[in-house]
């Protein structure tokens, strides 16, 4: 595992890298709305010793975190971290954030390649309102001495695991699904009718299978539970989940799926009423650090787009990585691209039905 101790003593030390942004800043309350595992204790630690600021840390998920800044226009939080797929479109449809300011950000500390697709994913009418942070996937989990066949979503569906699966009732669901039926949801996004088409055909696929489903999972504590418990042998989720339950039973592991693990990037963003925009860009340029991002790296379990902080990430990770993933599976990886106005409201209505289905 991660030495904390020596991570903590190098963080302490490559902190004084950014005491000149520190010596400018005001004392804030920078009110964090992220995900579990982003910001955890020690951290914040050592951010509040730093600076002359305050962490209040939300933790949330893609769609509350939309649903939370349009409520309120951009407003209750500073810094926020949805997925790279989750700002374009409500920017343009709603104006929930603000543009990045690059100039305050130390673009030397991301990687690069993935920095400018995440600025290039990210922009709406010439302004960048992203940046990356947290990078991963999700596919299955798959109890391998109990369900050798689960190589696909689709393999969800068939007898030999009947009752014994699990999935969320969330859009990435539907993406999986839909690739695995061969179908390519992210080639019709640019086509409202194609994308209700494909949706449509996802749902009949969903609602026929819904007699293999053990439950619908809600948060990761609970498929673990199932998944250890043996109720669930197999279900889609993010590879981190499968990497943590890999520590424990050596059968039960991530599995990227034939038709490809679908790839996301959560980043940092700058909600519109945010009141501790110069605090928001200290905790960016902190956290981009190499020695603090392998602190984040060991609490969420995913790697970040820091440049060169997968030198300090545990062995016991990497390895869990690698035995995931192929080259042959990491060049079928489908990245999300950003969602269009109008295509989460397609997918709710499919959700609810699905949900409502006998």
């Amino acid at each position: 595992m991660v030495d904390q101790k020596n991570l903590k003593i190098a963080a302490t030390a490559v902190a004084f890298s950014v005491a000149a942004l520190a010596q400018t800043a005001s004392a804030d309350t920078l009110r964090l709305l992220t995900w579990g595992g982003y910001a955890p204790a020690d951290v914040v630690e050592l951010f509040e010793k730093e600076f002359d600021h305050t962490v209040k840390v939300t933790k949330s998920n893609n769609e509350e975190m939309v649903a939370k800044l349009r409520a309120t226009g951009g407003g209750g939080f500073d810094l926020a971290q949805p997925s790279q797929d989750r700002i374009a479109g409500p920017q343009a449809e709603f104006g929930i954030y603000k543009p990045m300011d690059l100039s305050k950000i130390d673009g030397g500390q991301f990687i690069t390649s993935m920095l400018e697709a995440t600025k290039a994913n990210t922009t709406v009418d010439g302004d960048i309102y992203g940046v990356p942070h947290v990078w991963g996937t999700s596919g299955l989990v798959v109890d391998t001495a109990k369900a050798p066949s689960v190589q696909d979503y689709t393999d969800l569906c068939s007898d030999a695991v009947a009752g014994k699966v699990s999935y969320r009732l969330k859009r990435p669901t539907l993406i999986g699904f839909a690739f695995s039926m061969g179908l390519d949801p992210f080639a019709a996004y640019g086509d409202e009718a194609a994308y209700a088409d494909i949706m449509g055909q996802v749902e009949a696929k969903l609602i026929d299978c819904k007699a293999n489903v053990k439950t619908y999972w809600g948060g990761g504590d609970e498929l673990m539970g199932l998944v250890r418990s043996g109720e669930v042998v197999a279900s889609m989720a993010w590879d981190t989940g499968g990497w943590k339950l890999n520590a424990d039973n050596a059968d039960i592991t991530f599995v990227a799926p034939a038709a490809g693990a679908l790839g996301w990037i959560d980043t940092f963003v700058l909600p519109a009423k945010g009141k501790a925009d110069d605090a928001a860009y200290d905790w960016i340029n902190f956290v981009m650090q190499p020695e603090i991002a392998a602190m984040i790296t060991a609490a969420a379990g995913n790697f970040t787009a820091s440049q060169g902080a997968d030198a300090f990430a545990s062995d016991e990770l990497k390895a869990r990585y690698q035995a995931s993933f192929s080259p042959a599976a990491v060049d079928n990886i489908k990245w999300y691209p950003p969602v269009p106005a109008g295509l989460e409201t397609i997918e709710g209505g499919v959700l609810d039905r699905v949900k409502a289905a006998k």
